[in-house]
């Protein structure tokens, strides 16, 4: 969701806090500014839309000062205007906000009581104006922070400076993620360690409800109740010159095109190629003693999640359970002793991922998460992690991050299936050679980008689309329709094959693209059936399949793209390239802003 980054220096702040919020850009915005201390007094430049309208407010009006906060926003409560834009704050104090205060209005009338002047719509400004209060009453600066924070309910990352003091920065975090960066003659805070790559690779995390007092060469953590803590300080392994686009037009288009290397390196971490067998690091748990799993996770994470479900029950036969985060935890279902859960996330901050963590917490189960960025809430909540190297994903849209999650739940289903006696030592041989097959295919699938790209026209003259897949394809129908969704606005629903009968069928007309997702294998003729009831219907049958299942659909298909034969197994991962290629050119034949789509964050780190 928004972006924070703070910085105390020897250098002008506002060049790096810029830069630092282009770096942010990723997790969705539709305003931006920044707050600097010029000779002690509080100094702000903000700007609706993208950064480069707030790069050409600072070339107007530049902003002196090497103390200062940086902010990218996602309008919650308030039009994304320029008075609703952070840095919010009086002559005393200016704050930038992630997350939600819930308890806004109660605090805002005890305010305005007060006398304190609102001049905007934002929760965000009830907490400059709560701070500003105490300091007018005496307090300083730390103290009225604190006491200020004692008095917020909702999820938040906060940063604030000080009039009047120009080596203090404070920064706070409940439910959304912080860190404090250390550098030479310098400290940050920023909302993940991708913004502060260029400046430090010394990095500390809050940990939730830690609030921090910054200064010019030091941090000192607190809990919410003020008593004193330590966080570790460790290097991270985020490059600051991993975010270039090179010389694709999206990054969205460059991290498609990286999806044979990042399934290489995800998969060169969990498989000996020599013996053909699957190596874990080791596990706090037994998976051969599990009784049952619970997959949880939002968005694209959880149709990876569902494919895993598909996995975990047929290859290692273990019963497995799954619901969306934002609803797991409000459906409260009984875990069994001894169960284990598995979480799914790309940023490993998702809010609705992190509480279906908690509950599970509660529920006395094992944790294991499965994300991209190790030094993340989710990953240290977590009795055990499994990477996904995916390297940085910029673009809203999850694309490589989303195979990458689907490589890691197949490796892990392989193990089970070892630990339970459910494989054969031949067919676990057999499925992890599939899997080392994996990125190769996906070159071969990329070859096709010219002709997906030919068939996005027919799909981009349409209202309304309907995805099909049967079994562990399903979930990947579904995560067609929705890249569809999110970067071209085309209204699209995934369903299982065999429900089109059940209502969607009714949808059919020659307007209306029906996108198969039909590998051969043993459900290809249920799934040939169903298609050769929507081309009856006038339905425009799009086909992803390989030679032997373009050859019996010929006849129903009006397009058709032949990808490589592989196991059954692996079709999951692969079929998911063309389908994302699918979204992507759809979405540059529209003119929509691929790379950050209205109204979405790629890390949506409130309920």
């Amino acid at each position: 969701m928004c972006g924070i980054v703070g910085v105390i220096g020897s250098k002008p702040a506002a060049p790096l806090l810029l830069e630092a919020l282009r770096r942010l850009e990723y997790r969705g915005y539709d305003s931006a500014g920044i707050a600097t201390l010029v000779n002690g007094h509080i100094e702000r430049r903000r700007a609706p839309g993208k950064l480069v309208n707030l790069a050409a407010v600072l070339d107007r009006a530049p902003l002196a000062g090497t103390t200062g906060i940086g902010h990218t926003r996602w309008a919650t409560h308030g039009a994304p205007t320029e008075g609703n834009a952070h840095p919010h704050g009086t002559s005393r104090v200016a704050i930038v906000h992630n997350g939600i205060i819930e308890n806004h209005a109660e605090l805002r009338a005890m305010l305005e009581r007060e006398g304190q002047q609102f001049t905007t719509e934002t929760d965000t400004e009830t907490v400059a104006q709560l701070v500003d209060l105490l300091l007018q009453r005496g307090a300083p600066p730390v103290e009225a922070a604190s006491a200020a924070l004692r008095q917020l309910e909702g999820a938040y990352a906060l940063a604030m400076v000080f009039a009047g003091h120009p080596e203090l920065m404070i920064g706070a975090r409940h439910g959304a993620p912080l860190a404090v960066g250390f550098g030479e003659d310098a400290m940050y805070l920023g909302s993940d360690a991708l913004a502060l790559a260029p400046l430090t690779q010394r990095i500390a995390y809050l940990e939730d409800g830690d609030w921090t007092v910054v200064g010019r060469d030091h941090a000192t953590f607190f809990d919410l109740q003020g008593q004193e803590v330590q966080r570790e300080t460790r290097r991270t392994a985020v490059s600051g010159a991993a975010v270039g686009r090179g010389n694709y037009r999206h990054f969205m288009e460059k991290e498609l095109h990286e999806h044979p290397a990042v399934l290489g390196d995800t998969l060169r971490q969990m498989i000996n190629p020599g013996s053909r067998a699957v190596v874990l690091p080791e596990l706090p748990f037994d998976l051969g003693v599990v009784p049952a799993l619970t997959v949880s996770a939002c968005g694209s994470a959880f149709y990876a999640a569902q494919v895993g479900r598909y996995w975990f029950e047929q290859v290692a036969r273990l019963p497995t359970d799954g619901d969306v985060a934002s609803e797991f935890r409000y459906r409260a279902p009984p875990m069994p002793k001894g169960g284990l859960g598995i979480l799914v996330s790309q940023s490993g901050e998702t809010a609705d991922t992190l509480a279906a963590l908690r509950y599970m917490r509660a529920q006395r189960q094992h944790v294991l998460s499965i994300v991209n960025v190790p030094e993340s809430s989710m990953a240290r909540e977590s009795d055990a992690v499994l990477q996904t190297v995916a390297g940085p994903e910029i673009g809203v849209a999850s694309t490589k991050a989303f195979t990458a999650q689907l490589a890691v739940l197949a490796c892990l289903a392989l193990a089970a299936g070892r630990a339970r006696g459910t494989l054969t030592a031949d067919q676990e041989a057999a499925m992890t050679q599939a899997l080392l097959e994996v990125p190769g295919r996906a070159a071969e699938i990329l070859e096709h980008d010219a002709q997906i790209r030919g068939i996005a026209a027919r799909v981009a003259a349409a209202r309304d689309v309907l995805y099909l897949g049967r079994g562990s394809c399903f979930p990947i129908a579904m995560e067609g329709a929705l890249k569809l969704k999110e970067i071209s606005y085309i209204h699209a629903e995934g369903y299982a094959a065999g429900e089109m009968k059940h209502g969607p069928i009714a949808l059919i007309d020659p307007t209306v693209p029906v996108i198969a997702i039909v590998p051969s294998g043993p459900l290809f003729e249920k799934t040939a059936s169903n298609l050769q009831e929507a081309a009856a219907r006038g339905g425009q049958v799009i086909v992803f399949s390989d030679a032997q299942g373009a050859a019996k659909l010929q006849g129903i298909a009006a397009e058709t793209v032949v990808l490589p034969r592989v196991d059954p197994f692996v079709a999951p991962i692969l079929y998911a390239i063309p389908v994302q290629l699918l979204a992507y050119h759809v979405a540059v034949l529209k003119g929509t802003d691929v790379d950050q789509p209205r109204n979405l964050a790629k890390s949506v780190t409130v309920e």
